[in-house]
């Protein structure tokens, strides 16, 4: 498996978009995950990742300044974090967010955060939950952070 950003491949942005929209997208949303993509940027945020088996996408995450939360003190933020159902159960979660973390140190800072509702996953990682925070629709979610190495 190799991890991608895509602003390094462009040849990657049509299935990279598309990739992203199947996974986190509504049926009226798409121009929004291609113009967040197009206005990525390699050296800083938003940056949009893929991994890569061959040319098969199995897996995706996004680094971004907010990930539409009330939290806007806390950044960048890991997004969109998401593993092919067929390669579930192969450490392909950790390895991502494992890149995660690399590639936001690369970029100068040194904590990570990421909103979830789900419960233990981010734990065995060794994120670690440290509030709640609020969305644009009335929802909540619990805040995790880890540090950059």
């Amino acid at each position: 498996m190799e991890i991608i950003e895509v602003s390094k491949r462009p040849k990657l942005f049509p299935q990279a978009v598309q990739a992203f929209y199947n996974q986190w997208g509504t049926e009226d949303n798409y121009a929004f995950y291609e113009d967040c993509m197009r206005h990525s940027s390699a050296d800083g945020l938003p940056s949009f990742y893929v991994a890569l088996e061959g040319v098969a996408i199995l897996g995706t995450y996004a680094l971004l300044r907010n990930d539409l939360n009330s939290r806007h003190d806390l950044c960048p933020w890991l997004a969109c974090l998401w593993v092919d159902p067929e390669h579930r159960g192969k450490e392909f979660g950790r390895k991502l967010l494992e890149h995660g973390l690399q590639e936001a140190e690369k970029k100068g800072y040194s904590n990570l955060y990421l909103n979830s509702d789900l419960d233990s996953y981010y734990e065995k990682y060794g994120w670690v939950h440290t509030g709640m925070l609020f969305g644009p629709f009335g929802n909540s979610n619990k805040i995790y952070e880890k540090k950059c190495r």
